[in-house]
C-alpha cells in the first residue's frame, strides 16, 4: 500500500479534525487507514516505540487539554513534515510541534515528533 501526495495530505488533516473535534475513533481510524502494516512513534530525544499505544496515552493525557492549530505542511514523496501550534486550552500558551511521517509502501508509518518547550 503507498500513499501520494493527496492521500498523505487528506491523513494529516483528518488526524488534526478529529483531534480536535475530541473524535478517538475518527482519529484511531485515521491511523489504521495509513498504516495497516504498524506504526512507529518517537519524540525525538527518546526511543521510538510501536506507536498504537503511545497514541492511546497520547489521547488520554493531552486531547482534552490541546487544541491543534496547523501552520504548515509540506509533502515529498512518501514523506511529509507538519508544523503545528499545540494550543493550551483555556490559556494564552501554546507548543510547537514539527512532525516528520515516513510512509514506508509497505502499509507502515513512522512519525518522528519534535515539542518546543510551551
Amino acid at each position: 500500500m503507498s500513499m501520494d501526495a493527496d492521500a498523505i495530505r487528506r491523513f494529516l488533516h483528518t488526524q488534526v479534525a478529529c483531534w480536535n473535534a475530541g473524535d478517538k475513533a475518527g482519529f484511531l481510524a485515521a491511523y489504521r487507514e495509513a498504516a495497516p502494516g504498524g506504526l512507529t512513534i518517537e519524540y525525538v530525544g527518546q526511543s521510538a516505540g510501536d506507536g498504537w499505544p503511545v497514541l492511546e496515552s497520547m489521547w488520554e493525557k493531552q486531547n482534552a487539554a490541546i487544541a491543534i492549530e496547523e501552520h504548515a505542511l509540506i509533502v515529498n514523496g512518501s514523506e511529509a513534515a507538519c508544523h503545528n501550534r499545540n494550543l493550551v486550552r483555556g490559556t494564552e500558551r501554546a507548543i510547537e510541534t514539527i512532525e516528520l511521517y515516513r510512509f514506508d509502501g509497505e502499509g507502515r508509518l513512522s512519525v518522528r515528533y519534535f515539542i518546543g518547550k510551551p
